[in-house]
């Protein structure tokens, strides 16, 4: 590709902030580096291990990723966790245990009051020493929406100050990221450890965020910033986002223990280029990082999965029904979500609304925080909850979920038969319903506020609502009702047939699906994520069904949307281009515009050349064997330009203005006394990929897709006639989706 016939400059080949880098040039570099190691292996036993090493560099590199993100992990669930407990009071046995270990380490508790030990003190106990009456209600109310408030503005006080990068879920700019454009500071150092804090932060304050989403970021932050340690993916972009990919699967193991599902969602959802080797070591990376979690067991139940299951019951094939219906609301949901939350994060862009990041957040949490207190399934943790509603009723169960009148009375193989509804069951419900409409409605506004938000639990949170209210039903309907058709064949009276919490499950999956669009790895994640193999059949219904009818209101999930929302140039592989236009309708010059900025390759001189690039700001120039013939003979970055000939001037005696550049192999003799030439063929790429102006824009756009090439060339029987570069395809999909051509921002 390149002619590396000089010793290389430094600076060559890399690339501005904000610009595309060009895969295929990265690859072949990558390829020459291999070569070379490899053919230098054969000469002595120094190289050969020179060899070996940079072999076992990739999974050094792995495992440290694995290890660093699992520990990063375990902090911030520790952290969240006693920080959350913290707005309802404190342990006096040691400040550092939340009240799940306070009372744990406690001597005076007993099982069925495990949830009540006198270590733990609310602050109404500690301010005015009581816990009853309606003064204790209130301090406790106040202190809660305090700890709240200052939680949320330390949080987007540091993101606006340190790290304006840490705000948001990530994933969008990571996609971005991983197809080839550079966004500097987006995965430093700064960036991983103002997330960090900012996450616990975050979701200690009760708003309707998850840390699962920002983990993605974060372990990719680890990724680029441990690529640093070694040659091989420091100086060379594509070789980097292979390590990106596998850090993004790494994220997605230790947010859910989901290992596998991990490397599925890489794959599946934020990767562009992802071959077989990227998979193993995705696989590897995903696998330590999971290991890692597993060893620090922040959860304290030495088990890896966020929500583990253990249902009792098969399910039958009647429910099938009424599992597709919770995977038509999660469609519905996910529709109307991304609509309504896109308009608004449009509003935030366009209005006023966007200067005042620390007032807005403040804010939504403090009418999250007012509204959530009174109701105790809006008080706890969003995970808390959807771990509630996972959970199938037992016999020790507290839950107000679990009040049944016959609880006690069990089946002969000991276990629960379907039971009417008690007092607490339809308590529940209804605090249920208010909690989803509040759910629905808040984070709406959360999602895209200038701090660490996540959309995985909030989503799921309300597709578990709606399964439980809806599994709740169902039971009690085959209950009343068991002698209907429907229930009749499969559930006798006494049986224990319908399992709330699989419903709970289902509807999850639905609700995150119809948001991400996710489908294989989604199901997956379910699955490693509660434990319940089994059902797969209805996870597989459901996210399917929700993702047809996700796709029928609108073609693009969350993360896609955001990424239109910011004018990132991104080419999205599942879209198919249908149009019939050729490559001369979109490229560059068009008719009656000026003719193409080319360069020659033996008759200009450093000031022609400097004057060119003063007047203009594309990224690279085509190379002509003259203006009159027009017959390409390369392509040069305009990064590269500029750092040869400030390098030349400095370390190249008499290099002047009027000094000659060559791109040719051999520049011919001068005459005495002329200033010396100036040689600048090692820059010159000697192949750039070129269509003719009459190829269909179809197989042009799935060239740009499948190469990441960031520019090509047009030629008619060898003759340059314009270019084509990234932003003008992604302008060209828009226009004709009658979409504003001028919202692709970047080069």
């Amino acid at each position: 590709m390149m002619d590396f016939l000089e010793e290389p400059i430094p600076g060559v080949g890399t690339y501005d902030d904000f610009n595309t880098i060009d895969w295929v040039r990265e690859k072949s570099r990558d390829r020459d580096r291999h070569r070379e190691i490899t053919n230098k292996s054969k000469e002595s036993t120094w190289a050969l291990i020179h060899s070996v090493s940079d072999a076992f560099s990739g999974w050094l590199l792995m495992l440290l990723i694995g290890l660093l993100s699992g520990s990063l992990a375990a902090l911030i669930d520790i952290s969240a966790h006693w920080m959350t407990d913290l707005k309802e009071g404190v342990c006096t046995g040691g400040i550092w245990f939340n009240h799940e270990h306070c009372c744990w380490n406690s001597k005076n508790v007993t099982f069925e009051d495990r949830d009540k030990c006198p270590e733990w003190n609310s602050w109404s106990q500690l301010i005015i020493s009581t816990d009853e009456g309606a003064f204790a209600y209130i301090v406790n109310y106040f202190m809660y929406v305090l700890w709240a408030l200052l939680f949320a503005f330390l949080a987007v006080s540091l993101v606006k100050v340190f790290a304006p990068y840490a705000c948001g879920s990530g994933i969008p700019e990571i996609k971005t990221i991983l197809s080839g454009f550079i966004i500097r500071g987006y995965l430093g150092k700064w960036t991983l450890m103002i997330k960090t804090i900012t996450l616990v932060l975050a979701v200690s304050s009760g708003l309707s965020l998850g840390k699962e989403g920002p983990l993605v970021h974060v372990a990719c932050c680890c990724g680029n910033i441990l690529c640093h340690c070694f040659n091989k993916y420091r100086k060379n972009e594509a070789k980097r986002r292979e390590v990106l990919s596998a850090a993004a699967a790494a994220g997605v193991s230790v947010a859910f223990g989901a290992p596998i599902g991990g490397v599925l969602f890489s794959l599946e959802e934020v990767s562009y280029y992802f071959p077989l080797k990227t998979l193993w070591r995705s696989f590897f990376a995903a696998l330590v990082a999971a290991f890692t979690l597993r060893s620090i067991n922040p959860f304290g139940n030495s088990r890896l999965v966020l929500f583990y299951v253990e249902f009792h019951t098969p399910w039958h094939l009647f429910e099938l029904v009424p599992f597709i219906l919770l995977g038509i609301f999660g469609g519905l949901w996910g529709a109307l979500f991304i609509r309504t939350n896109i308009a608004w994060c449009r509003k935030r862009k366009t209005t006023q609304l966007g200067k005042y990041p620390v007032v807005e957040v403040l804010v939504v949490t403090a009418i999250t925080a007012v509204l959530a207190f009174p109701n105790e399934y809006t008080r706890m943790s969003t995970s808390e909850l959807i771990s509630e509603l996972f959970n199938d009723c037992g016999l020790l169960d507290s839950s107000k979920l679990c009040d049944y009148e016959n609880r006690f009375n069990t089946s002969k193989a000991g276990e629960l038969p379907d039971r009417p509804a008690g007092v607490g069951v339809y308590n529940a419900m209804w605090q249920l319903a208010l909690t989803l409409i509040l759910k629905i409605v808040i984070t709406i506004f959360t999602f895209g506020m200038k701090i660490p938000s996540g959309l995985f639990i909030p989503s799921m949170a309300v597709g578990a609502i709606t399964g439980r209210l809806l599994g709740v039903g169902m039971e009690q309907l085959a209950y009343y009702h068991h002698d209907w058709a429907i229930f009749n064949s499969w559930c006798s009276q006494g049986a224990d047939c319908i399992t709330p919490g699989l419903y709970a499950m289902v509807g999850a999956a639905a609700c995150l699906g119809g948001v991400t669009r996710m489908t294989v790895s989604l199901v997956v994640i379910m699955f490693e994520l509660t434990g319940g193999l089994e059902y797969i059949v209805p996870l597989m219904a459901a996210a399917m069904t929700s993702k047809w009818v996700a796709d029928a209101l609108g073609r693009e999930g969350i993360y896609d949307a955001h990424i239109r929302l910011n004018g990132y140039p991104f080419l999205e592989a599942k879209e198919e281009f249908a149009h019939k236009t050729l490559a001369m309708d979109v490229m560059k010059p068009r008719r009656n515009d000026p003719l193409l900025t080319v360069l020659t390759q033996d008759s200009m001189t450093v000031e022609d050349v400097e004057t060119i690039i003063s007047e203009t700001t594309y990224s690279g120039f085509p190379v002509v064997v003259s203006r009159e013939s027009q017959r390409l003979v390369g392509f040069v970055l305009r990064r590269d330009l500029i750092i040869s000939i400030e390098n030349a001037r400095k370390k190249q005696d008499g290099v002047v203005s009027t000094s000659i550049i060559y791109f040719t192999e051999h520049s011919p003799p001068m005459p005495p006394y002329t200033p010396p030439t100036l040689k600048l063929r090692n820059i010159l790429d000697l192949s750039p990929f070129t269509v003719t102006d009459l190829t269909p824009m179809e197989i042009v756009v799935d060239i740009f897709r499948k190469l990441g090439l960031r520019q090509c060339l047009v030629t008619h029987n060898g003759r340059l006639l314009g270019i084509i570069t990234k932003k003008d395809v992604l302008k060209h999909i828009a226009q004709m989706a009658n979409q504003d051509p001028d919202s692709i921002l970047f080069n």
